[in-house]
């Protein structure tokens, strides 16, 4: 699937911005409301719906249990998200394909 969507020029959203735009804006709840509930501070989770961090597998399971919002889901968006990132950074990588000698 990831493959398809990089042909046709989708980048997967961080999903952080999935948390801000699927379950705090429609909730109308703010960073810090939402930390309290998830039981983290506020700068950590500002850092998660902006984009600045990674979502933990402890803060996905957070979010299963405050929200409903399947953890498994959660992590396959921040791993779709990885995979991404690091291959739009592949030629910054120099290995070379190993070959066995024969």
């Amino acid at each position: 699937m990831s493959g398809d969507a990089e042909r046709v020029g989708m980048k997967p959203p961080h999903p952080g911005a999935f948390i801000r735009e699927e379950i705090l804006e429609p909730l109308d709840l703010s960073v810090a409301r939402a930390a309290e509930v998830l039981g983290v501070r506020r700068a950590t989770l500002s850092d998660l719906v902006n984009g600045h961090s990674g979502l933990s597998p402890e803060m996905a399971l957070r979010v299963e249990k405050a929200f409903g919002v399947k953890m498994d889901m959660l992590l396959r968006m921040q791993a779709w998200y990885d995979a991404c990132a690091m291959r739009a950074r592949t030629d910054q990588i120099p290995v070379q394909r190993f070959s066995p000698q024969t």
